[in-house]
């Protein structure tokens, strides 16, 4: 009878441990399946707060677009020059809503998709950035310039039978540096401010749509392109604000201006930040020639 009480004991606590391992178990499965559905409806709420963000970029984007449409070019003009220099924020009294459009001219620098454009007409425009690549790989010690100019050349090489050349955009032209960086294991390029040089616009069949908007060139650019010392372009220039002409005849050199724009140049980016459900996110969009396009909505920053 002992023997058998003690067994039944036994049984019963074999029991309560079993018992007790299933309950973790399961406690374990539930705490999952309870963090599973947490993240979940984390991840809608964001997903649903990006997507109304979005819509509500989309109605700010399109009413911008009615008001910018409507200004007199000269009145835009004013509004741009200010804009180059100082972002303009709005926003309601009670912090519901809150908005910053901040712009920069589309064309202040050497359009690099020009390179392979040497047909009569854009020759002197692919030659402008040899230049500025060859000075920019003298003044970084790039290890293999040949290297890198041939991997920027063969993306915008001919790409099909109609004669039509690759774009290279700002993403496309990083990701080439950064695989010119691992393949010669060269980290020069890093060092490099490639967009005070450089900007990445498609090329226009209109010769005067390919211009340089002269007035807001950077003191890097200018020292490249007119072989003065950057120190000395520094202490005399300053964007938006000097007179480039006087500069370049101070320093003996001139200005093409088959090339470059002295006056306001109609190409524009702005980018606009706004406040969504206490999240702040980001669109762009161009302005060219009194057109507004090309929205780019980039979700929250």
């Amino acid at each position: 009878m002992d023997k058998f009480v003690h067994n039944l004991d036994k049984e019963i606590k074999s029991k309560k441990g079993f018992a007790l391992l299933l309950t973790l178990s399961i406690l374990s499965i539930v705490i999952a399946l309870s963090s599973v559905l947490v993240n979940y409806l984390v991840t809608t709420k964001h997903t649903m707060i990006d997507t109304k963000a979005m819509i509500q970029g989309d109605i700010l984007y399109s009413d911008l677009q009615g008001v910018l449409s409507s200004i007199k070019p000269k009145d835009k003009e004013d509004l741009y020059k200010m804009l180059y220099s100082t972002p303009l924020p709005f926003g309601l009294k009670d912090g519901r809503i809150s908005l910053t459009l901040k712009c920069s001219p589309l064309n202040n620098g050497v359009n690099i998709n020009w390179l392979v454009y040497n047909s009569k007409t854009m020759k002197t425009r692919a030659e402008l950035v040899q230049k500025v690549l060859d000075g920019i790989f003298q003044k970084y010690n790039i290890q293999n310039p040949n290297g890198l100019e041939e991997m920027l050349i063969s993306y915008m090489k001919v790409v099909d039978s109609k004669q039509k050349k690759e774009f290279l955009s700002l993403k496309e032209f990083e990701n080439i540096i950064f695989r010119y960086m691992l393949q010669e294991d060269d980290s020069s390029v890093e060092n490099i401010p490639w967009n005070k040089y450089f900007v990445f616009n498609h090329v226009s069949k209109s010769l005067g749509d390919n211009m340089i908007d002269a007035n807001y060139l950077s003191a890097e650019l200018i020292s490249v392109i007119f072989d003065i010392d950057l120190e000395v372009v520094r202490s005399e220039w300053s964007e938006g604000a000097s007179n480039l002409n006087l500069l370049l005849t101070n320093n003996d050199a001139t200005l093409d201006k088959k090339i470059y724009s002295t006056k306001f140049y109609p190409y524009t980016e702005c980018e606009v930040f706004y406040t969504y459900m206490d999240r702040r996110f980001k669109f762009t969009f161009d302005d060219i020639r009194d057109e507004v396009k090309n929205f780019e909505f980039y979700g929250k920053e």
